[in-house]
């Protein structure tokens, strides 16, 4: 299957919202279904920092760690899940617009899947990506536009 992808349009710089997005620790601040995340390597945050986020869906918590595989300042990152049945590959892009004053963010998420994975991935985490997605992103957007992640 392919990556669930959607973009969204910032009235902010790309520096800007790269550095809130790429903070692990604001997650849950923008996605529902992030309720706690755990830092396994020395902040900042590069290529190869470990993190363990937890999830909620419906009335299941999950708990998988992620790493980053990519970071390029303010352009783009990488995380991929390492462990469990759903691992998660996400990959986020920021493109400047009107001269660098907004940005356009575009978040790529696919999945990898072992195990019960294999299962919960088509019936379960896919549909649920797909309707979170769209709300994260507007939640995203208007932390940003209100000034909060300064």
């Amino acid at each position: 299957m392919s990556a669930i992808k959607e973009s969204i349009d910032i009235s902010r710089s790309p520096a800007e919202v790269f550095s809130y997005v790429t903070d692990p620790t604001h997650l849950p601040d923008w996605q529902e279904s992030a309720v706690s995340v755990r830092l396994l390597s020395d902040a900042p945050i590069r290529v190869g920092s470990k993190v363990a986020v937890t999830r909620r869906m419906g009335r299941r918590e999950m708990t998988t760690t992620m790493q980053v595989i990519d970071l390029d300042p303010p352009r783009s990152w990488h995380i991929h899940g390492i462990d469990g049945p759903v691992r998660g590959d996400v990959q986020g892009r920021i493109e400047p617009i009107d001269n660098g004053e907004h940005s356009r963010l575009t978040l790529s998420v696919d999945f990898e899947s072992h195990g019960i994975g294999k299962v919960l991935v088509p019936l379960v985490v896919r549909p649920f990506v797909r309707k979170e997605m769209p709300e994260s992103e507007q939640t995203l957007k208007g932390i940003l536009e209100a000034g909060a992640a300064r």
